[in-house]
């Protein structure tokens, strides 16, 4: 198949007003399917379905959501309405804090976790269900390499992107043999504008070597019918700075699947 009959005929960019979630909406319409641009900020997304119809020809839907919102999930499903949607990224979830958990109000950290695990949860169950009708689509999970592990700095961050892999890795697991393709997209450094405002705040040089979010978009929705996890700037058997190689993991996650089994039965 195409990508657009794989992907289409339309997408859903969960965290679209700039850095590595306008670079896949564009990358997502140069290869001809239309996005539905949601993030917080209108302004942004309207000149980014321009920046689109200038470049590809394509009309991109927009809504402007706060995706730490409890009524998220829900506005987004009403913002989709009954578009057929073959294609979802979450790629909302920075943590633009830089601080000590017990130096934010707790509320600071449940939109964090609201953001990263109920959302993007509530996203996958809504469209994921239906590309398991469809028996086609994808569900691409931008996530950090902070996944693997808690830091000084990163307690609710590391944790909630700790349980978008493992929801990832399961999610592969459950849809890969009705057709639909899942993967945790794990970077590293990358040269974004909330990156670099989180420097400035602190008062750090930007520093070399960060990936291009127009390189993420390519390489992540290259990488999407591997899955379930591509660490960024590694080959598929290699560990680097995760604490094992892709291939490994996917191993790993098939050997506990059939365990699972055992135990519940494969209905």
């Amino acid at each position: 198949m195409s990508f657009a009959e794989r992907y289409g005929p339309w997408a859903v960019v969960a965290g679209a007003s700039e850095g590595t979630g306008r670079a896949f909406a564009r990358k997502i319409a140069s290869n001809g399917v239309p996005c539905i641009l949601i993030a917080r900020r209108e302004g942004p997304l309207a000149a980014l379905a321009e920046e689109i119809r200038a470049e590809s020809g394509l009309v991109c839907a927009t809504a402007a959501i706060d995706l730490a919102s409890p009524g998220a999930p829900d506005q987004i499903i009403a913002a989709v309405g009954d578009r057929e949607v073959g294609l979802f990224v979450s790629n909302a979830g920075a943590d633009t804090n830089g601080a000590r958990f017990l130096e934010r109000d707790i509320n600071v950290w449940l939109d964090h976790v609201r953001l990263n695990v109920i959302t993007t949860m509530s996203c996958c169950h809504h469209f994921g269900k239906l590309m398991r009708a469809r028996r086609k689509g994808g569900l691409l999970l931008v996530n950090s390499g902070a996944c693997y592990g808690g830091a000084t700095f990163m307690a609710a961050y590391s944790a909630s992107k700790a349980f978008v892999l493992n929801f990832g890795e399961s999610l592969w697991t459950e849809l890969r043999p009705h057709g639909v393709e899942v993967l945790n997209l794990v970077l590293g450094r990358t040269d974004t504008p909330a990156f670099r405002a989180l420097l400035a705040e602190k008062g750090l040089p930007v520093p070399s070597g960060l990936a291009s979010p127009d390189d993420v978009a390519e390489v992540g929705l290259a990488r999407l019918p591997q899955g379930p996890t591509h660490n960024w700037g590694l080959a598929d058997d290699v560990a680097g700075y995760a604490p094992s190689a892709a291939s490994v993991r996917r191993a790993r996650i098939l050997a506990i699947d059939a365990s699972t089994k055992q135990v519940f039965g494969d209905k």
